[in-house]
């Protein structure tokens, strides 16, 4: 027994002396990109450890403990070689190994964080527009990015708001699930692709968790097919913030005008002690009053992330959206169109109210999303990266939905639709993506295949309130009663069906390097789509007839073929160029002629030219462009058999883009576009041909925002901001006999903000002028609304 004692005591008094001589070292450093800014999120391992961690937002990492000797470190990125810089370990010293990119590309496969620190709203590279190691300069389409830092300035709450900064998206048209739909190039565009595959929402969606909002301008079927909702003047993709090494964040409350109350918060942190596993969790609630007599919305929504640094090759992400909303329905307003005199009626002037709804707040619709995002990227060499993606959406819509139909010019409707509504997207892709060198000629190539399953359910009834009133000297008390809408649903019109449909898509593209400063793209992508009917839940059958004017209820296939091309030459390397594409998008048509031949997909390409610069240290940062898209084979109405239509008509869409960011001095930022669009039926019925298509939006539209932050002195972080946004007047109804004016619009916003390092107070007019605008849906938008908040970090 006293034999044990001793060799404890001996122990106890030894083991400081042991642990001293076996102390390790300490490896730390920082890693850059090729224009000296810090790379975030990198990956850098010790191969004989198998130990790794991630970069920090400076680019910094640090590896502890390690025990002497030599060592091989490797810094990896996706669409990067691998860099492997030989290391020496001395115990209780620290070795420091830094590494700068020379040539490559180091953002375009792995979404990282890249801080600049001049013109801090211009961030322009991304790994979604190409799917490809692409950066803007060098790329030949077109996109605008908003990013957080911008709208969180602005104290943009909602999609809404954050749009303002894309030149040509005129006034978000709100659905009445609150789903809201932008302009591209005089084509409405719906926010539903998310991280670049499919990410739909049939309501709301809070950009609590938005890194940035991508506006990719043009068809861009070839890479994104249509199953995003990606219109013939683009896509808008919503980029969400990913984790990153370290712990942080922040809670803010917002209060303003009618009873605005919202929360947000964002919390960082890694899981593990290596901190290759990471999480985040975005989490937001707001309450808000309608401007108008009545009207309410009420929604939470909570928005996790989470990545894992498997190993030097293997990277996974999981990110999820979950949001519900109640509210009621906003005004949309459906003018009446029957008569035979020609006339032309402006919203402004026709004595529709502009702060009545016409609603109960006992009408209320309920939604539910969740979105799941999941995606594995895996390094199978230093040419070739492997990309695999899942991505589910689900949105369900209970209760009422409502529109006001017009009976004359100066009289409505009510109509209601009672009910539930179901959509699930499911898309799964698999991407192969090189980077590699033939004779010399760097080529980036990216070959995938896609699946993607659409699911539709109905369960609905549509009522058509029985009494008509005069919206100009509407009864005092008058008022859709919830009672008298509930009496009705036995006579109205029922539908309870399922639908869905299956796409098989597989594509290629190769940007080519004939010279280091000129280069060509080339993208073909072969879609098939396979329509599996109309299911009448009631009678159990799956349709196989047709519908209204020759439209296909049963099962249909289709097949379509899309091109992408365009060059780029860099007249200044990095810094400017000029560039050109042809692109091509469709959408699926069902439907026969009434000689029972099947429909073909519509098709649009698109010219475009222009020019791109990133100059004097990316202080300005920008584009100038010209756009033609050529629409055909749309459908109208078949001017010898109304029960069919025909494919022969066609749409032009040309115009100007101009989008620029500037930092002309320190503290001082502009965003600014630009964007003329000339739409017209070039061939349709002849109440059409001719004129500017209905909810093509204004001609002309200009938005710019300035502001000013202090960035040294006792005052600093004290900043103050001004922007607007204008457009000329635009088109709710237009034919040769009768035209609904959408007048022209100038709104204008103000903020004052003082930002801290532990904190942030903003103060933000929106609309100082309380112009009265309306969407292309006659919705009326709210006058000056005035907003606090208060924001602690952490």
């Amino acid at each position: 027994m006293k034999r044990l004692l001793y060799i404890f005591f001996a122990l106890t008094l030894l083991t400081p002396i042991i642990l001293k001589a076996q102390t390790g070292g300490k490896i730390a450093g920082k890693v850059l990109m090729v224009d000296g800014r810090p790379l975030a999120s990198g990956s850098v391992s010790i191969k004989e450890l198998a130990k790794g961690t991630l970069t920090d937002e400076h680019g910094n990492y640090t590896f502890v403990n390690i025990m002497p000797g030599d060592y091989t470190l490797k810094i990896q990125i996706l669409g990067a070689a691998e860099k492997d810089i030989p290391v020496k370990v001395i115990a209780e010293e620290t070795t420091t190994a830094d590494y700068q990119f020379t040539k490559e590309n180091v953002t375009a496969l792995q979404e990282v964080v890249v801080t600049t620190p001049t013109n801090k709203f211009s961030k322009k590279e991304s790994v979604y527009i190409a799917r490809l190691p692409l950066k803007n300069i060098e790329n030949p389409q077109v996109y605008n990015s908003v990013p957080k830092e911008l709208f969180q300035e602005q104290m943009a709450l909602d999609l809404g708001s954050v749009s303002k900064n894309v030149p040509g998206a005129g006034i978000p048209t709100i659905a009445n699930q609150g789903r809201v739909t932008f302009l591209s190039r005089g084509f409405e565009t719906e926010p539903n692709a998310r991280n670049g595959v499919a990410g739909a929402a049939f309501s709301s969606i809070d950009p609590a968790n938005l890194e940035r909002v991508e506006a990719i301008k043009g068809p861009s079927a070839t890479l994104f097919g249509t199953s995003i909702s990606s219109s013939y003047g683009g896509l808008y993709n919503r980029v969400t913030k990913k984790p990153y090494n370290g712990f942080g964040g922040e809670v803010s409350y917002f209060g303003g005008s009618w009873n605005y109350n919202r929360i947000v918060a964002d919390i960082n942190t890694p899981v593990n002690a290596d901190k290759t596993a990471l999480f985040r969790l975005n989490t937001a609630t707001t309450f808000q009053k309608s401007f108008q007599d009545l009207g309410y919305t009420n929604n939470i929504s909570v928005m996790p992330s989470f990545s894992y640094q498997v190993n030097d090759r293997l990277s996974l992400l999981l990110d999820v959206e979950f949001g519900q909303e109640k509210g009621t329905s906003v005004v949309r307003f459906n003018p009446y169109t029957g008569g035979t005199n020609v006339r032309t009626l402006n919203i402004k002037t026709m004595g529709f109210p502009y702060n009545k709804t016409f609603l109960s707040n006992d009408l209320p619709y309920s939604t539910q999303m969740l979105n799941i995002f999941g995606q594995a990227n895996y390094k199978i060499s230093s040419e070739w990266t492997s990309q695999t993606i899942v991505s589910r959406a689900r949105s369900t819509i209970n209760g009422y939905i409502t529109a006001l139909t017009g009976r004359s010019d100066v009289t409505i409707r009510p109509q209601i639709i009672v009910g539930n509504t179901s959509f699930i997207a499911t898309d799964i892709q698999q991407n192969f993506i090189g980077d590699f060198k033939i004779a010399n000629h760097r080529n980036r190539v990216v070959a995938g295949l896609d699946y993607y399953n659409n699911s539709n359910s109905f369960d609905r009834v549509t009522v058509n309130y029985n009494q008509t009133i005069n919206f100009v000297n509407p009864p005092a008390s008058y008022r859709i009663s919830k009672f008298k809408v509930d009496s009705l649903t036995s006579t109205g019109t029922l539908r309870k069906e399922n639908n869905s449909d299956d796409t098989y898509a597989a594509y290629v593209s190769d940007v080519f390097n004939v010279t280091d400063k000129l280069s060509v793209m080339a993208s073909l992508r072969l879609d098939r789509h396979q329509y599996n009917g109309v299911y009448n839940i009631a009678t159990g059958v799956t349709a196989g007839g047709l519908g209204a004017n020759g439209v296909q209820t049963g099962p249909y296939g289709q097949t379509a073929l899309s091109q992408k091309m365009g060059a780029v030459y860099e007249v200044v390397k990095d810094r400017f160029s000029v560039f050109g594409n042809w692109m091509n998008g469709f959408f699926n048509e069902s439907g026969v002629f009434a000689d029972g031949s099947q429909f073909k997909p519509e098709h649009a390409n698109q010219l475009e030219f222009g020019v791109k610069g990133d100059v004097l240290d990316h202080r300005l940062v920008g584009s100038v462009s010209y756009y033609n898209i050529q629409v055909k084979d749309q459908i109208r109405p078949d001017p010898n058999d109304s029960q069919y239509s025909i494919q022969d008509g066609t749409r032009l869409s040309k115009g100007i883009e101009v989008d620029l960011t500037a930092n002309p001095f320190p503290g001082f930022n502009i965003v600014a576009g630009y964007a003329y669009n000339d739409s017209k039926l070039t061939h349709s019925d002849a109440s059409t041909n001719g004129l500017r298509p209905a909810y093509s939006g204004p001609a002309r539209m200009l938005n710019f925002w300035a502001s000013y932050r202090m960035p040294e002195g006792d005052l600093k972080g004290l900043g103050l901001g001004f922007g607007g946004n204008s457009g000329s007047s635009s088109y709710n109804v237009n034919t040769t006999t009768l035209k609904v004016v959408v007048p022209s619009y100038t709104i204008l916003d103000a903020t004052v903000f003082y930002d801290q390092p532990k904190y942030r107070i903003g103060f933000k007019v929106d609309n100082l002028t309380s112009e009265e605008a309306w969407s292309l849906r006659l919705t009326p938008q709210a006058p000056a609304r005035f907003t606090g908040s208060l924001t602690l970090k952490f």
